[in-house]
């Protein structure tokens, strides 16, 4: 007995067999018609053998003929094999564009626009920084809202009722985070205020300006510290010396958690760079009358010492913030292009 298949192949055999047969009209049958002998029925396997047994595949002879075509009223063309050509009549002014050859590199079709301003948000390192920033101040804001609010009411007591307050190490420890976070958030309101369409370009990548101005800035305030440190214990002791670095490190840490909402306005809402410079300015004078108001409760109260504290706040405080400033303007000066 046999299959199923085996039977469709030897019937659509047959059939192909009689249609050859019953075929008279052309020496060789065209394609179409060896399929019309199949059954509908037949598999694309049947109907491959049935046209590859009724039609035999015959040489390909290409023309020898030199081509023929050309203008009319013009002779026709020569060769380019022939050797008693001329160079000119080989190279032509197209003969070596990229048009007229695939294998050439084409390199660039049409006039290339204006690139694309540099913005942070399109940049996805400056946006995971950003990200970081706001789960840390969320965090702060979490877990040690009674930290930043008892700081923020010991700046109106007086020295006395403050200096009996302790924090823990951990308190310290995320004080002094939130304090890079500052130092970090300065130095990108500096770089895009320096880095404005009439100021310039650097000439390294955005990356390590930004470190360079966060690194200048951190020294800025653990310069300030050691000085606040040698000066308080010289003059004051270190009982009132510990009150004010508690403060002092408040103060550095508040500063990014204000600062972070302008430069998020200026990532993703087109904020202009001069007004998050402006209130940028205004943060830091904010935190700068506190710190001033800090150090009288805490080393002139009771020596009514009005002048005395305004003398050490301009020393310690505004003669310092001058002299960063100029410190990041030389640097940024030195880190352009100079054309």
């Amino acid at each position: 007995m046999y299959s199923q298949e085996t039977q469709d192949s030897i019937s659509a055999a047959e059939q192909v067999e009689a249609g050859a047969q019953n075929y008279k009209k052309h020496s060789e049958p065209t394609p179409a018609e060896i399929l019309s002998w199949l059954p509908k029925s037949a598999t694309p396997e049947q109907q491959d053998s049935a046209i590859q047994a009724h039609i035999k595949q015959q040489p390909i002879h290409w023309s020898s003929e030199p081509d023929t075509l050309h203008m009319p009223g013009f002779p026709k063309g020569k060769s380019m094999k022939e050797v008693s050509l001329p160079q000119y009549y080989r190279e032509s002014y197209f003969s070596k564009s990229p048009m007229f050859h695939p294998e050439l590199q084409g390199g660039r079709v049409g006039v290339a626009g204006d690139p694309i301003p540099y913005t942070i948000a399109g940049d996805n390192v400056m946006t995971a920084v950003l990200i970081a920033c706001f789960v840390l101040t969320l965090l702060t804001l979490a877990r040690f809202s009674y930290l930043v609010g008892r700081q923020f009411k010991s700046f109106f007591y007086s020295a006395e009722r403050d200096a009996d307050t302790t924090e823990t190490t951990g308190e310290y420890e995320f004080q002094l985070l939130l304090g890079l976070q500052s130092c970090l958030l300065m130095s990108m309101v500096f770089f895009f205020y320096t880095n404005s369409p009439i100021s310039g370009t650097f000439i390294v990548q955005q990356y390590s300006i930004i470190g360079i101005f966060t690194a200048i800035i951190a020294a800025y305030f653990l310069i300030k510290s050691m000085v606040y440190g040698i000066v308080n214990i010289t003059f004051f002791g270190g009982r009132k010396n510990l009150q004010w670095m508690r403060s002092f490190l408040f103060i550095a840490a508040m500063e990014g958690i204000f600062l972070f909402p302008a430069v998020m306005l200026l990532a993703y809402f087109d904020m202009s760079v001069k007004t998050v410079f402006i209130y940028s300015v205004a943060v830091v004078g904010l935190f700068k009358f506190l710190a001033f108001c800090k150090s009288y409760s805490i080393f002139f109260a009771h020596r009514r010492g009005g002048l005395q504290n305004i003398l050490y706040f301009c020393a310690l405080e505004v003669v310092p913030l001058a002299a960063l400033w100029g410190f990041l303007q030389v640097a940024s000066e030195y880190l352009k292009v100079n054309i």
